[in-house]
């Protein structure tokens, strides 16, 4: 089976990092999806994004990305997120009285919505 080496990267740290068969995540363009092999592309994340991995054993990783880059090569993507959460991390009601609010804190609202998408594509 064809496989890649991906790493998900925030600022703050490295979230995962391993070999895969798919990596799906959403762009401004649109939602991607990236198998070995795929042609090179640079693909800028949506603000309260997701971004899911398929590795090479057949575990899905989940999580929720906020802004960012996603850099691909033939062998290689590179996710690189100005913040992200793993979805098994999220707090699900945190993220639920944040959009409860009505905050005007739109970067917070993207937030927290990109991580109960994550809770819920994981």
């Amino acid at each position: 089976m064809a496989e890649m080496t991906v790493e998900l990267v925030a600022v703050e740290r490295r979230l995962w990092s391993g070999a895969a068969t798919l990596v799906s995540a959403q762009t401004t363009e649109g939602e991607i999806g990236i198998m070995p092999g795929h042609e090179p592309v640079l693909g800028q994340l949506i603000e309260g994004g997701t971004v899911s991995i398929t590795s090479v054993d057949g575990e899905r990783v989940v999580a929720a990305v906020h802004g960012g880059f996603l850099s691909v090569t033939a062998t290689t993507v590179t996710i690189l997120a100005e913040s992200a959460d793993m979805a098994q991390d999220i707090d699900v009601d945190a993220a639920k009285a944040v959009l409860a609010e009505n905050s005007e804190d739109l970067e917070a609202i993207a937030v927290a919505k990109g991580q109960l998408r994550a809770v819920e594509r994981a």
